[in-house]
């Protein structure tokens, strides 16, 4: 039988050996057993929560196992495949369902045994509470730390950590303050954080991350505390367990989740004050202030139709709506000139272009008589769901008439009650809609109607612009679907958007009105702008 070999070490182990020990006693029973070993799967310092097909290793094991390439699965134990009980039993079943027989060298696990859903049944809770576990043991030692006066976090720019048999402190790193109080000095005297930015680039300033300076750096949230110009530490405030990171189920990627303030522990470290407190108080002003409130935030949705869809042609960043009037990219507006020259496109003209080029495919002849007889079909189907309907409420119209003498004679002979009345007055009011909805069929004309309904669209479609602009959202949606990822080039003739086969795209996608036009013969395009 081919098997396959599966290894992982996470963060709790941190041993590149690992990978080769646990392969090495996974051969061993292959060996035992005569199974011809096909392939090999690892996964380095990656998390035992995360996902399988999350993993680079994890995805190629579920691909070969999709496609047929191995018969059995061999690892060190099941915790190897997932810590998470949920992701365990979804992973095992999933390739146990596939005929994959799933061996574990050090649990014992078979999926030939019978008992084997109590055995990993077991063994997934007892991992699952293994992180549960663990979590709670590093943030009980966190929380102890910062008790004794040492600190649990990570470095902060303008800070170095100095370690110690007993814990971590910080210390003021002057080289690295020096340009925080130049960034506050800034910010403070009304400079914009696109403009520190851009200045700490041009002075090859790194930022945090060894790399370049971002807006996002800088400015950060100042409701979470996060970027240069909130941390309180610079006022000489440390905070921690403001926020914890949870794992998102569906995607698994992690998520900043705030913590209570009433959970926080606030220690006043006057020592590692960086930026005086005029300063300090300046910048919360200015970042606390209305007009940074109005603002449009991180994380808003686009207004604009083409923002964030074109590339670069310098830089391969996105280009947004810089302005009220352009498109730019969007490297050269958080990181400067220094970082990327960029290029600026006007904003309506760049839109009509575009929205032409879908209207005259949409408004084509092709896309026309297609458009008609999709409606045809459209309405012939709807024609025998009615016909349906008017039998039944026809059927139904009768048996009230019915009901309604029965009602009327109950009455002339026991006389009214208010019981009678009831039904009688709710019997009269539904034969009452009812007729009106059979009468009111009766009265339109189906021929022309497909002809008026495309007749309604084309009209829309001539007004595109203004039809797209009153769901941004899905227009961008649509968009995105028809022409996928825009690059922008340039050079001596113009500006130029090329983009893919958006016909292609179009008939994939099937999104909304748009799929009435399939086959309107888009090709791979390049216009000028």
């Amino acid at each position: 039988m081919r098997a396959t070999i599966y290894a992982r070490y996470s963060t709790d182990k941190q041993r590149e050996s690992s990978i080769e020990d646990q392969a090495g006693s996974c051969r061993r029973l292959a060996e035992s057993q005569a199974f011809d070993i096909v392939s090999t799967h690892s996964d380095d310092g990656i998390s035992g929560s995360t996902p399988v097909q999350q993993r680079p290793g994890g995805a190629r094991l579920l691909a070969d196992a999709l496609a047929d390439r191995f018969d059995v699965l061999i690892v060190e134990s099941l915790d190897r495949l997932s810590r998470d009980q949920v992701e365990q039993e979804r992973i095992v079943r999933r390739l146990e369902h596939r005929g994959i027989l799933i061996l574990g060298v050090a649990d014992g696990y078979d999926s030939r045994m019978g008992g084997r859903k109590i055995m990993r049944g077991v063994r997934g809770l007892i991992n699952e509470l293994y992180l549960d576990d663990l979590r709670h043991k590093t943030h009980r030692g966190q929380s102890g730390q910062v008790d004794r006066g040492f600190v649990a976090g990570g470095k902060s720019f303008g800070y170095r950590i100095i370690k110690t048999d007993s814990g971590s402190t910080y210390e003021i790193d002057e080289s690295q303050a020096g340009w925080v109080r130049f960034i506050f000095d800034k910010y403070a005297s009304g400079w914009s954080v696109q403009r520190i930015a851009a200045d700490l680039n041009k002075k090859g300033v790194l930022s945090p991350r060894e790399s370049t300076w971002a807006v996002s750096a800088l400015y950060g949230c100042p409701k979470k505390g996060s970027g240069i110009l909130n941390n309180e530490l610079y006022a000489g405030r440390y905070i921690w367990n403001r926020s914890q990171w949870v794992k998102d189920p569906d995607s698994g990627k992690r998520q900043r989740i705030d913590r209570p303030q009433e959970e926080w522990k606030v220690t006043m470290l006057p020592e590692l004050r960086i930026v005086d407190a005029e300063t300090w108080k300046i910048v919360r002003e200015r970042q606390d202030g209305p007009r940074v409130r109005g603002g449009r935030g991180s994380g808003s949705p686009a207004r604009t139709l083409f923002g964030g869809m074109m590339r670069c042609p310098l830089c391969g960043g996105a280009m947004i709506a810089v302005n009220a009037r352009s498109y730019g990219c969007n490297t050269r507006k958080d990181r400067g000139t220094e970082i990327c020259k960029g290029i600026n496109i006007s904003r309506e003209h760049l839109d009509n272009r575009m929205l032409g080029v879908i209207a005259d495919e949409l408004l084509s002849p092709a896309a026309l008589r297609g458009l008609e007889a999709q409606i045809e079909k459209v309405l012939t189907e709807r024609k025998r769901s009615d016909d349906c309907n008017i039998v039944a409420a026809k059927s139904r119209v009768t048996e009230l008439e019915g009901e309604i003498k029965r009602l009327v004679d109950a009455i002339a002979s026991i006389g009214i009650s208010d019981a009678l009345k009831a039904r009688l007055t709710a019997a009269e009011a539904e034969q009452k809609r009812l007729q009106s909805e059979l009468d009111q069929v009766a009265t339109q004309s189906e021929q022309g109607q497909n002809k008026e309904i495309a007749s309604r669209i084309k009209r829309i479609l001539l007004n595109l612009r203004n039809t797209l602009d009153k769901d941004t959202q899905q227009a961008r949606k649509i968009i995105s679907d028809l022409f996928g990822d825009i690059q922008i080039s340039k050079n001596d003739d113009g500006i130029y958007a090329e983009y893919d086969n958006a016909t292609e795209k179009l008939l994939i996608s099937g999104g909304a009105y748009l799929n009435l036009v399939a086959g309107a013969g888009f090709e791979p395009t390049t216009f000028g702008l």
